[in-house]
């Protein structure tokens, strides 16, 4: 497997803003942060590992190391899809781990102004909006922007169990 794009993005100074990798999930963009993003991959097929929570799409081999893949649409309770040639792998890292979050596609790399964030509504569940880390506008459109250590911390990848 080769790297769709490899990120070599420059460190954003506090007068441009962080930066965002944004990609679709369904009709919906949201955001991670790009310093947390190793790298991006095309999807390929995922090796499924039993008795692991429903959002947990598998393991891929990651240049010799073993890693978790999520599927973000599973994960946020979206029904599942079949993956197309846009579908991506987005290798993210935080603290020593290190997950794949599959996605429908990669759409951009914004440098948000602190000016167009917002907190993360009351959604009414802590749950969700936990793994939101805030609301991006970006020109007519809102980015979800999600909070990837909170994604990924403890048993954070886990989702309803169920049938595959």
């Amino acid at each position: 497997m080769e790297p769709v794009g490899a990120l070599s993005s420059q460190p954003a100074t506090a007068a441009d803003g962080p930066q965002y990798l944004t990609f679709r999930l369904g009709a919906e963009e949201y955001g991670v942060e790009i310093l947390k993003v190793q790298e991006i991959k095309s999807y390929s097929p995922i090796t499924p590992v039993p008795n692991t929570p429903r959002a947990v799409k598998g393991v891929m081999n990651l240049r010799g190391r073993i890693i978790p893949v999520v599927d973000l649409r599973l994960k946020f309770g979206m029904p599942e899809t079949e993956y197309n040639r846009f579908a991506v792998v987005i290798v993210v890292a935080v603290s020593s781990k290190v997950v794949g979050l599959l996605a429908d596609g990669v759409t951009d790399v914004l440098t948000l102004a602190k000016t167009n964030v917002q907190a993360a509504p009351d959604f009414g569940t802590p749950i969700e909006a936990g793994l939101i880390s805030g609301m991006a506008k970006a020109g007519e459109k809102v980015v979800i922007l999600l909070d990837v250590e909170h994604l990924l911390e403890g048993d954070a990848t886990s989702g309803p169990r169920g049938p595959r």
